[in-house]
């Protein structure tokens, strides 16, 4: 991580390009109500009425009207080497980011947003869409989830993986994306063990935010 501009000892809500449906934005919000946009995300938050800690990126994409309102909170970062998440993440110290606005639309947008993910792996990390969340499976984390609610294991570089808690479990599998992936399985016991090496991306319904990061808050390392 670079210098922070932006430290909380709270979630950061970190907002991206992709207009959030407003309910999904309600509920990112009341788990992390500090919000920094990322770029054109400003946008998104000036029309929302929020104020963010900062707007962070190249500056390409955001528009007068949010240029003059965030005027003093813009952070502009000239090179273009790497993707606006990638340069609001390395700025932001929290012990979690949900990053809204950076799934849907463009697909190699969501494949830029997943490799980002993947080059922060070590930090609590969690990609939200209007269905779905994702996130990069620390060594291992335990998730109280439904019986019966849809749980996929995508590996985006090998992994090796052990579960307890789903319908199909995996017992030490060597997970590739050319090879062996995990979508659509079932959570069959309220409570998930995932142990994982590699970079594992875990899906699950938008409804398991909050478990999400509960979990996530618990796996990360002190300090």
């Amino acid at each position: 991580m670079d210098q922070p501009i932006v430290s909380s000892s709270a979630p950061i809500t970190l907002i991206g390009g992709v207009k959030p449906a407003s309910e999904t934005l309600s509920k990112v919000l009341s788990m992390a109500p500090k919000v920094v946009a990322a770029d054109g995300g400003a946008d998104h938050a000036f029309a929302a009425g929020l104020t963010p800690e900062a707007v962070i990126g190249d500056m390409d994409s955001i528009s007068g009207a949010a240029r003059d309102a965030f005027q003093d909170v813009l952070h502009p970062i000239a090179e273009q080497n790497s993707t606006d998440f990638d340069k609001a993440l390395r700025h932001i110290d929290a012990p979690v980011v949900l990053g809204l606005g950076f799934l849907g639309e463009r697909f190699d947008h969501s494949l830029a947003a997943l490799h980002v993910l993947l080059k922060y792996r070590a930090r609590p990390v969690v990609l939200i869409g209007d269905q779905d969340v994702v996130f990069i499976c620390p060594p291992k984390i335990a998730l109280t989830l439904p019986v019966g609610m849809r749980i996929s294991l995508m590996p985006i570089t090998p992994s090796r993986v052990d579960t307890d808690g789903l319908k199909w479990d995996v017992l030490d599998g060597a997970m590739s994306m050319n090879d062996f992936i995990g979508s659509s399985n079932e959570v069959a016991k309220p409570l998930v063990t995932i142990c994982a090496t590699g970079g594992l991306a875990i899906l699950t319904p938008l409804a398991a935010l909050g478990s999400v990061v509960a979990a996530l808050t618990d796996a990360a390392p002190a300090g």
